[in-house]
């Protein structure tokens, strides 16, 4: 008998160290310009909220509150830190460095994650969560309206690099700056384009009549082979400026395309808005840097316009770059 309570006593321990990780808090910090409210998870290896191979682990922010309207949040059913798109907020995604030229079990990189595993594939994965072979340095520092972050990646394969982003909700103002410094430290050039995915949920509207997102130009659909257009016959409306939708989705209903066309080559293109008619709530967003491509995708609880810039590096060289987002009330323009 006392063997017996012995081992359960032993599994309950088991269990509970298991389970333990689930159980604590992921960091996080509350920021304000006494305008905007935002909240934003830290990167973290070990109990950050979101851990997988996708998404850049810095500038994750689960809510962000302008006069009573709220534009980011959970749009995903289940949560899992390991999972590639349990994400929130104005993310983003580099393009892998050395996948390629990696072997099998060998290394590639991903800005603001650090060096992973390659396995055996026929091309690399987004949706897969690669191994974490080196993680780099996390330096974080909270301030009151403003979250500092630096990633340094010493040596994977030849990779090396600094990388800075700062979020920061300006004084006085509805606007939130998303400004970014990347240094290659390493051997080989750094070839990489990046994406924002501006997982917006304004006001929990869902993907609906609802919402649109405005350019300053017109625009149209490239449906040449090379590019993929999904159920923008049937869901999706391209008229002129807008993109806005035909009916409420239906769950597992999505829009997807790689080619709206209508940009030029210069960064005074990279601006569009996204409003919730329902609400009035909007957000423009601007980069300072000539546009690669837009990709536009949204499923039913989140609409998200994709702007892609690229660079280039050599060894020793440097990139700066930043994106303003102005919330307003429609009934303020």
């Amino acid at each position: 008998m006392r063997r017996t309570y012995a081992i359960a006593g032993l599994l309950s321990v088991l269990i509970l160290a298991a389970g333990f990780s689930w159980l604590v808090k992921p960091p996080q910090t509350e920021i304000s310009n006494g305008i905007i409210t935002a909240n934003l998870y830290l990167p973290d290896h070990e109990n950050g909220y979101y851990r997988a191979s996708r998404f850049d682990w810095s500038g994750v922010i689960s809510s962000l509150e302008y006069k009573g309207h709220n534009y980011f949040g959970q749009w995903f059913d289940n949560y899992d830190p390991m999972t590639n798109d349990a994400i929130m907020g104005p993310v983003e995604d580099f393009s892998p460095l050395g996948y390629d030229d990696a072997e099998e079990g060998g290394v590639f990189v991903k800005i603001g994650i650090g060096a992973l595993k390659k396995i055996k594939e026929e091309k690399y994965r987004f949706s897969h969560t690669y191994e974490l072979v080196n993680g780099g340095e996390w330096k974080v520092k909270t301030h009151k309206n403003r979250v500092e972050f630096q990633h340094e990646l010493i040596d994977a394969d030849g990779y090396a690099y600094q990388y800075a982003k700062i979020v920061e909700l300006v004084k006085d103002k509805p606007l939130l700056e998303i400004r970014h410094k990347l240094k290659n430290t390493g051997k080989k050039a750094i070839k990489t384009s990046v994406y924002n995915h501006n997982f917006f949920v304004i006001d929990q509207e869902l993907t609906g009549p609802n919402i649109e997102t405005n350019f300053p130009y017109d625009i149209q659909l490239d449906n040449s082979e090379d590019k993929k257009v999904v159920n923008f016959d049937s869901l999706g409306i391209v008229s002129d400026r807008t993109i806005s939708f035909s009916r409420y989705f239906k769950k597992g209903e999505n829009v997807y395309t790689s080619g709206i066309m209508g940009f030029r080559d210069l960064p005074e293109d990279y601006q569009f808005s996204v409003i919730n008619t329902k609400t009035g709530a909007g957000v423009k967003i601007k980069g300072d840097k000539a546009l690669e491509k837009i990709v536009y995708w949204a499923n039913p609880r989140t609409y998200c316009p994709e702007p892609y810039i690229r660079f280039e590096l050599a060894p020793g060289e440097s990139v700066a770059w930043k994106y303003d987002y102005r919330f307003f009330n429609v009934d303020e323009e």
